[in-house]
């Protein structure tokens, strides 16, 4: 037997940083222009000494290893600079959904145990209620000298940056310390905290520049896919960071404006959610305006060949579409830039990362489907994987299975090509958003004329998938459906609430009492029309 030894049990002297990515940039690419938003392009050496600056100014507010700083920011240089200068403290990045109500808010920052809040002033009146309630501390940014009272009182991380001392050189941490609390919702609809270690992102992007797409620093890249998103991160942000490409702020996505800045900057990559595509096809055909795009690449939803040969026609470059989830740091597969795109499949599986398909009726343990052809739940291992759930290892334990991650989505995997076909649960995508029934339904139980509600998605050309509700109204109660959909609308975050409400008689239930969901999509799912 052998004795123990730390060079061998031990977690070793090795240290990774995500923030190493944008350190080395700064000093291989000082000059290179990292950030172009609102008329004002924004340097490596400058965004990185901005960073640095706004590290010292959280020192001074106790934040360090292990600290979490919870941040809602939109697309503005300000994410940068509070990300990077977080994990380049050693501390955890908590994003949080910039749709998200006070109460949403409130769970996230009780659930991380945040230490601080880091928020854009636009985004004050929901977050300000939430951070009272959990006695979360709160630094601004972007609040403007003239803000009316009480906010104007708040303290502004601009101003405390410029009095502190920067940070010198980023803390070293280990490849498996966390670096960020993404959440996402399970089953239960209770939004769950995802965690990233340094390993899994850095090597995300490693493998991503090598084997799927050959992005260099003459790129210029739209950034328009919301950064609080591990897509955005991602894909976008730390993968651009990495080989010293240029990124376009966009706050929120406009098709024409979008079409504006990626012609007025030469944008030569677009990376985006598949409703993006099909506002900027429709902005396309109102102008002859075009970037010199070299190649797009998709995910968050599944991407309709009818948009793909649409968006090549448009813009004569080709969309690679991807596919991924939170907890595998995105990124599982993608049609890459080195082979024959395959329409309606999600691509090869990223280096690294072993993908199969296993038995979906088995929860209690990963058996492996032999039949090629089969179709199954797929399931992933590789550095890309998540540490765990926060404060979950029940939930954490569901979802890694035999050292696979079980991620609730059907799919074969043929010749080393994956095609996602359907989802084991009830989720919903829209726009590229995890929309979960219950939680949406837990707000519909709330209403004072709902006896039963059940949520369902829809296939929608447009969105992916819509929300839709079916609405049982107790007795003696008349229920109007706009006013339904207003009701869910002010509690729940905008892309969540049921745009479609159907108020029927009863809902079809099996045996057990169960709503039968496919019952319900397959009766409000529109027929094609008959061919003549």
């Amino acid at each position: 037997m052998h004795l123990s030894d730390p060079a061998i049990d031990g977690p070793g002297h090795a240290s990774l940083s995500v923030a190493a990515i944008l350190a080395e940039s700064a000093r291989r690419h000082p000059d290179r222009p990292a950030l172009h938003f609102a008329g004002t392009t924004t340097t490596y050496a400058q965004l990185w000494a901005q960073t640095l600056a706004y590290a010292g100014a959280l020192r001074g507010r106790g934040i360090g290893p292990g600290s979490r700083v919870a941040m809602m920011i939109p697309n503005v240089p300000d994410f940068a600079r509070v990300y990077y200068a977080t994990l380049a403290l050693g501390a955890v990045v908590v994003p949080v959904h910039l749709l998200f109500k006070a109460d949403e808010i409130a769970h996230v920052l009780r659930d991380a145990d945040a230490d601080l809040l880091v928020v854009a002033a636009p985004l004050l009146g929901e977050a300000l209620p939430a951070a009272a309630g959990t006695a979360t501390p709160v630094v601004t940014v972007l609040l403007p000298a003239d803000a009316p009272e009480p906010v104007r009182g708040l303290d502004r991380l601009e101003v405390e940056a410029a009095a502190a001392d920067p940070l010198e050189r980023h803390a070293a941490t280990r490849p498996s310390d966390p670096a960020t609390i993404l959440y996402t919702s399970g089953t239960t609809g209770t939004p769950k905290g995802a965690v990233g270690s340094h390993l899994s992102i850095v090597e995300q992007v490693h493998c991503t520049l090598i084997d799927s797409f050959d992005l260099n620093a003459a790129d210029i890249v739209f950034g328009g896919l919301p950064l609080f998103h591990t897509f955005g991160q991602t894909a976008v942000m730390n993968i651009a960071f990495r080989v010293g490409a240029s990124i376009i702020l966009l706050p929120r996505f406009d098709a024409d404006e979008a079409l504006a800045l990626m012609v007025a900057h030469g944008a030569t990559v677009f990376t985006a959610v598949p409703t993006m595509y099909v506002g900027l096809i429709e902005s396309g055909r109102r102008t002859t305006a075009r970037p010199p795009l070299r190649y797009a690449v998709s995910g968050g939803a599944a991407l309709p060949v009818a948009v793909l040969e649409a968006f090549r026609a448009e813009f004569d470059a080709d969309a690679h579409e991807g596919y991924g989830l939170t907890e595998t740091a995105p990124i599982v597969s993608s049609n890459t830039l080195f082979e024959p795109i395959r329409p309606g499949t999600v691509g090869r599986a990223l280096w690294g990362v072993d993908v199969a398909v296993a038995d979906p009726e088995i929860d209690e343990r990963v058996v492996l489907l032999t039949d090629e052809q089969a179709l199954g739940e797929i399931v992933v291992r590789g550095h890309n994987l998540f540490k765990g759930y926060l404060g979950r290892p029940e939930a954490t334990a569901e979802a890694i299975v035999d050292g696979w991650f079980r991620t609730g989505d059907l799919g074969t995997y043929i010749d080393g090509v994956l095609t996602i076909v359907d989802r084991k649960k009830d989720m919903i995508v829209r726009s590229g958003y995890n929309v979960y029934p219950s939680e949406v339904e837990a707000v519909l139980a709330r209403h004072p004329g709902i006896a039963l509600a059940a949520v369902f998605g829809v296939a929608d050309e447009v969105r992916g998938q819509e929300v839709h509700a079916a609405v049982v109204p107790l007795e003696g109660h008349e229920l109007d459906a706009d006013e339904v959909t207003a009701f869910v609308r002010d509690r729940i975050a905008a892309y969540k609430y049921p745009r479609v409400v159907h108020i029927v008689a009863s809902l079809p239930l099996g045996g057990s009492g169960k709503v039968l969901k496919r019952e319900l999509v397959a009766a409000h799912t529109p027929q094609p029309a008959p061919q003549p």
